[in-house]
């Protein structure tokens, strides 16, 4: 890399003299300083560091402080970072947020809180690659950043990395299985509970789900959710209203697969476990005849734009609150690193912060989504 090198002033004495490497940004250092001011590295220091009362007369601060100015001087921020111990960075490791359409906004959120709190954010993304995470965290804590979110592309249950332990972290979109690391995800047991009772309350009487594969937590929560909604609106439950399979397994036999289940239990209703899946069914639907939001009504999950904006009639479908785990999650980090102190300042103008700081006590913290009302429903 090249640097391009002006003409300075330097002190000698009294008079002035040009050079020309002094001028160069990023390389000047506190010995450069005291050479020309002819006094000590520790005085400069002092003098830098704003500790002058009693052990540096205001002549020289103010000889010290004119030199530092002419010269372009910039504190060395790793050699801050090591005196102090705070580099104002946090480390954000993502399996594959970062490549998502719909979660990426788990980073904006953070960024915003981060910017707000004085923090810069350090993104790595590892595909979900074991291997490739301890790489990069490696590389990352080099840059020591002050503390971590472990971010995650969809609600699982996780081990936080080994290189993590003893430092401030948080995980978002997920859950340390061993309860030991704060954690913010989806409420997904109302999600499922919401949607189905949104359903019941447009006078649906025989609620299908189609879920995803069984085992993963959304859908262990999300068919929870649906069974005790089902219970509460006072509606029998049929298990033959419940299917689960993974879209991609099915290939050109997912609207067969929906047709299938439309026209042989004949539901009125039927929460879908996200909006792809409601895609599908909106196909189904209309190849029977049916027509959304009067002769059968349908709720999504996700409200991923590419799919819930497109469908005709719009989809009525639960958003996942990707910003607010960012925003939260990197809230309750500083509050980690910095104290809860950290936070108070903006109680009264970022409703956020009131709510992390009621959160303080809680390792896993569950995040209730918003049921956005469109035309799916009759």
């Amino acid at each position: 890399m090249s640097s391009t090198s002006a003409s300075a002033h330097t002190y000698n004495g009294g008079s002035r003299q040009q050079g020309s490497s002094h001028r160069r940004r990023g390389m000047i250092s506190m010995k450069d300083i005291a050479n020309q001011a002819g006094v000590s590295i520790g005085t400069v220091s002092l003098v830098l560091n704003g500790k002058t009362e009693n052990r540096v007369s205001q002549k020289t601060s103010e000889k010290v402080l004119q030199i530092a100015k002419e010269l372009n001087y910039e504190p060395n921020a790793a050699a801050k970072t090591l005196k102090m111990r705070k580099s104002n960075t946090i480390g954000f490791l993502t399996d594959s947020i970062g490549s998502s359409p719909y979660a990426g906004t788990i980073l904006l959120g953070a960024q915003d809180a981060a910017r707000k709190l004085g923090y810069v954010l350090l993104m790595v993304n590892t595909n979900g690659d074991r291997r490739l995470e301890k790489q990069v965290l490696s590389v990352m804590r080099g840059y020591q950043p002050d503390g971590y979110i472990y971010a995650l592309m969809f609600h699982q249950k996780v081990t936080v990395p080994s290189q993590l332990e003893g430092i401030p972290t948080v995980v978002v979109d997920g859950e340390d299985q061993r309860g030991l690391v704060p954690s913010y995800f989806p409420d997904e047991f109302s999600i499922g509970y919401d949607a189905t009772t949104r359903l019941a309350q447009a006078g649906c009487q025989r609620i299908a789900y189609i879920g995803s594969p069984q085992g993963i937590v959304a859908e262990i929560n999300r068919y929870e959710g649906y069974r005790q909604a089902l219970a509460d609106a006072g509606l029998e439950f049929d298990d033959h209203l419940v299917v689960h399979y993974e879209i991609e397994e099915l290939g050109d036999n997912e609207a067969a697969a929906a047709r299938h289940l439309i026209s042989t239990v004949q539901p009125d209703g039927i929460f879908c476990f996200n909006d792809q899946r409601a895609a599908v069914v909106y196909d189904a639907a209309r190849e029977l005849g049916l027509a959304i939001g009067r002769d059968i009504s349908i709720v999504g999950v996700d409200n991923e734009a590419i799919i819930a904006s497109l469908l005709i009639p719009r989809l009525t479908t639960v958003e996942l609150p990707h910003y607010a785990m960012g925003y939260q999650g990197v809230l309750r980090l500083v509050a980690q690193m910095d104290g809860v102190e950290a936070l108070r300042p903006l109680v009264a103008s970022d409703p956020y912060a009131a709510t992390v700081l009621k959160q303080m006590d809680m390792q896993a913290v569950s995040l209730r989504c918003e049921l956005l009302e469109k035309e799916s429903v009759a």
